[in-house]
């Protein structure tokens, strides 16, 4: 029996161990070291359906569900609450338990090795605004992984696990910015040994950058902040807000497709003086193409990070529906974010006691660390440091692997 490092992530899952004394990220995937956090529910078939394939399944139009950003929804409501699924009542915690046991069957079936125990990345705080939200997260999880066959997890806050994998010397801040959470550790690093300053965290995202791009740009051709009329009389109002909010949330958007929603939709539709947006939002309702547009919106916005102009191509809806996304556009909409992760990190120096310009290095971690705005907000904040690109898929779950074969002790709960 042995322990396997498992980095859970929001977008992206990787599982890893220690071969020839170097950290081995095992292949969940053919030709990847990461696999899609994603789950569809074939109905046809009756099954699950996880990673790649789900997202495939999802835009092949297959009849299911498909389900993205599990990481977001221990400590929170939707967790707990039973959900028909395939003639069962289930829980999300179950969904994100069985989950984790196709990794970890995946992960035994590569290595021929038998994982009895898990060490787990966690962010530094699930839910940042609150201590009882973070500390239920955490039990939710724990719940989760027990439920997946180990008979024991660890847990490990997830810029700490990077620590230990990164090379370099000096003091350094981690910044990982994943897509639910940005977390910091600051640490020093001497030869081969680390030693952890402080590390905190915020509960904001990738997907945090992707719903704002997507209120912005994505929703207003589907109706946010379009005029409805009235059944009676001459007077109008505004859409209401929340059925987009949820549409433009990756974890909320599988449970928008309700009968009674889709029938206010048609009403609007009926009442309102431009109807055109609000038939394509019955379009998405009707025809489950919400996670269509998310992905549209994410890849809009990895477009327009690397080029002067991106687009959010919304072809799915509508035949040659499409909005330009500039790197203007971008920054306008994550400015705000940007800067509250750099106060952040600045706060995680300070609760270290030191001065920020003690800092040589920073480590950018996860796929939303590599946006612009975010490297400018955090070259402002610390324009002494050097910054530092790691392995920015990879760098936790190399970590956990290096900290799984140590004593249980020294994975922080």
């Amino acid at each position: 029996m042995a322990r396997i490092g498992l980095d859970f992530g929001t977008s992206n899952t990787a599982a890893g161990v220690m071969a020839g004394g170097r950290p081995y990220a095992i292949p969940l995937e053919p030709g990847a070291q990461t696999l899609p956090t994603a789950v569809f529910i074939d109905y046809a078939e009756r099954r699950y359906v996880y990673g790649s394939a789900a997202a495939r399944a999802m835009r092949d139009g297959q009849e299911g569900r498909f389900m993205r950003a599990l990481k977001s929804i221990p400590g929170t409501p939707l967790a707990r609450e039973p959900r028909r699924l395939l003639n069962e009542r289930v829980t999300l915690i179950e969904v994100i338990a069985r989950f984790l046991t196709e990794i970890r069957q995946r992960a035994e079936a590569h290595t021929g090795m038998r994982f009895d125990t898990a060490l787990s990345g966690r962010p530094v705080r699930f839910h940042s605004a609150s201590a009882e939200r973070h500390a239920q997260a955490l039990e939710d999880l724990r719940e989760a992984y027990l439920m997946a066959g180990f008979k024991a997890v660890d847990f490990l806050p997830e810029p700490e696990a990077a620590a230990l994998a990164v090379d370099g010397a000096g003091r350094m801040l981690i910044v990982d910015i994943g897509g639910g959470t940005s977390d910091f550790t600051l640490c020093d690093r001497v030869g081969d040994r680390t030693e952890v300053l402080a590390s905190t965290g915020l509960r904001l995202g990738g997907t945090d950058f992707d719903k704002a791009l997507s209120l912005a740009h994505a929703m207003p051709l589907l109706g946010y902040e379009s005029e409805i009329g009235a059944e009676l009389g001459s007077r109008t109002h505004t859409a209401p807000r929340a059925l987009f909010q949820d549409l433009a949330s990756w974890e909320k958007i599988p449970f928008v497709y309700e009968a009674a929603l889709l029938r206010e939709v048609q009403r609007w539709v009926r009442l309102a003086p431009d109807p055109e947006p609000f038939e394509r939002l019955a379009e998405v309702l009707e025809s489950h193409l919400g996670h269509d547009i998310a992905y549209a919106v994410e890849a809009g916005k990895i477009e327009a990070n690397g080029a002067p102009q991106g687009l959010i191509r919304l072809t799915e809806v509508e035949r040659g529906l499409s909005v330009p996304l500039t790197q203007d556009a971008l920054a306008g909409a994550t400015q705000g974010f940007a800067e509250q992760i750099a106060a952040t990190a600045l706060d995680c120096i300070a609760e270290a006691g030191v001065a920020p310009g003690t800092v040589t290095q920073c480590v950018f971690v996860g796929g939303s660390s590599l946006l612009a705005p975010v490297r400018a907000a955090m070259a402002r904040a610390l324009p002494d440091a050097l910054p530092v690109d790691t392995e920015v898929f990879t760098a936790v779950v190399n970590g956990l692997a290096i900290a799984s074969e140590r004593p249980v002790e020294t994975a922080r709960a």
